[in-house]
């Protein structure tokens, strides 16, 4: 008798701890006809609405618009970890935000960005669809109409959502020559979404801050017209830079060197602050006649990115030392495009340029016997290195920072060129007006720095190393309009990457 009390008591505990986990676990639409019949109480067929009979259509029509969601298998994951609860028509619905969030969507264009890639007509149509009593008449056209506008919501709120902290567009993908880290959105910032209680609260927690992306925005909305550019270039413009400003890519440190190749200039940024500026050359690019203009767009135009060869690279990374009195290891390119070509011409040009040869790792002692005529690039067994000293391709001194381009912030013995409005001159490296004050600020007062200043005045130079005591950020981009002083200030497109962004924009339309 004791036994089955036991027994009996332990069965009873069971059911009670079931019934109290099922009291506590959440009956996802339940609630459906009481939700949806009393915000639109002049359609009777939403009292008929039953949670059962919900499901299986709501995941029928997630397999049928599966092309045409972005995300879909991260969508769907969530409905059926959710029991297929409609959350966005039973917790936002009843309260009028879904209008609120078509609202949204309706001025995208403050962004750059065009109301149709977040589908608002087909919200504001499914909407008053769902408003309008003579428009739905049975239980099973409700239910599509519902599952509809519950996909529709879910997939335009996550693309806007990714769009205004992310970026549309992720340049790593369309950019040949872009090496910087730059954060995309994953499956946790977009389910997060699903969790929003208040969505007008969220998309205006979404903006963008930053006083460089209001600026842009002011702009675009007044219809500013630049200096020598249409309205429709500047527009065009101000969307490609918005764009930029919404990448993830942005320097998080205090401290940093910034080059941006459109304007030909480096900064070293303290605090938000410049503490240094100066004119620099970067690599030559594709446009750098300027032929090519964003107002010239055709949809017939290719999109593909084809970098010229010599054009710098977008990347990010850390200066960690310096040489002083450098060796030029001569790129191969360059050594096959240009060197056997001058040495032929001239047999005193390797030895008035300081230029070694190597073959298979050994020097040439004597160079000039060779008959450079018969060297071509597709046959080249020569290296080339030119030695420290006056003429050094890399002037006094170089920055170095890891990358895969081998490029480096250097001084240069071709100065005329900063006098040039047009920068796009190098083979690639960024050469720099005053070197000795990039040195001196990344350095600061002390040895190592009157040890750069000394071994750069030596006649008789020797390549000198010399860490910097502390890693400094490098951030080589690409910006071709800002605010600066409470003005725009733009630039042309050098390498046409404006272009080839502004075409991948208009191809999401497509």
């Amino acid at each position: 008798m004791n036994k089955i009390s036991r027994y009996t008591q332990f069965v009873l505990f069971s059911l009670l701890v079931l019934l109290v986990i099922n009291g506590c676990k959440k009956k996802p639409h339940s609630e459906m006809a009481k939700i949806i019949g009393n915000k639109y109480k002049n359609n009777k067929v939403y009292k008929q609405l039953v949670p059962d009979e919900f499901s299986p259509v709501f995941q029928q029509m997630l397999i049928e618009k599966k092309s045409l969601m972005t995300n879909p298998q991260l969508i769907s994951a969530f409905y059926q970890q959710n029991d297929y609860e409609p959350v966005f028509v039973l917790q936002h619905l009843p309260k009028d935000e879904l209008e609120v969030v078509e609202n949204y969507y309706q001025h995208a264009a403050e962004h750059g960005l065009d109301p149709k890639m977040f589908q608002a007509a087909q919200i504001d149509s499914l909407l008053k669809k769902i408003a309008d009593k003579n428009s739905i008449k049975t239980k099973e056209e409700a239910y599509k109409t519902l599952a509809e506008l519950e996909i529709v919501t879910a997939n335009s709120l996550i693309n806007y959502s990714n769009a205004l902290q992310f970026g549309v567009i992720s340049p790593k993908k369309i950019y040949a020559r872009y090496f910087t880290e730059t954060k995309r959105p994953d499956s946790l910032s977009m389910n997060h979404v699903f969790e929003v209680k208040d969505l007008k609260a969220f998309l205006d927690s979404i903006q963008p801050k930053n006083p460089q992306y209001i600026a842009l925005q002011k702009a675009l909305a007044m219809g500013e017209t630049a200096p020598g550019m249409t309205k429709i270039e500047t527009e065009r413009i101000l969307k490609v830079n918005l764009e930029r400003l919404r990448w993830k890519n942005k320097p998080k440190e205090d401290r940093y060197v910034l080059v941006n190749i459109a304007n030909f200039g480096l900064n070293v940024i303290d605090h938000d602050s410049s503490i240094l500026s100066m004119k620099v050359c970067v690599g030559e690019g594709r446009n750098k006649s300027y032929t090519n203009k964003l107002e010239e767009y055709s949809e017939d135009d290719k999109v593909r990115d084809v970098p010229f060869s010599r054009e710098t690279p977008q990347l990010n990374s850390e200066i960690y030392s310096v040489q002083v009195n450098p060796v030029w290891n001569i790129p191969e390119s360059i050594a096959s495009n240009e060197i056997i070509k001058d040495a032929a011409a001239d047999p005193y040009y390797l030895s008035n340029k300081n230029i070694d040869v190597y073959e298979n790792g050994k020097k040439v002692e004597n160079p000039e016997t060779i008959n450079w005529a018969s060297v071509s690039k597709n046959n080249m067994p020569y290296s080339f290195k030119q030695q420290s000293g006056e003429g050094n391709a890399l002037g006094k001194i170089k920055f170095l920072f890891p990358n895969k381009s081998s490029v480096y912030l250097h001084d240069t013995p071709a100065q005329a060129a900063f006098k040039q409005s047009m920068r796009a001159v190098s083979h690639g490296c960024v050469r720099l007006e005053k070197p000795l004050e990039l040195a001196h600020v990344l350095f600061g007062d002390g040895k190592k720095y009157e040890q750069i200043e000394n071994d750069m005045q030596e006649t008789d130079p020797t390549a000198t190393n010399i860490s910097l005591p502390k890693k400094v950020p490098v951030y080589i981009t690409y910006v071709t309009c800002w605010a600066e002083n409470g003005k725009l200030v733009y630039r042309p497109d050098v390498y046409g990457l404006d272009i080839v962004l502004y075409t991948h924009i208009q191809k999401m339309l497509s």
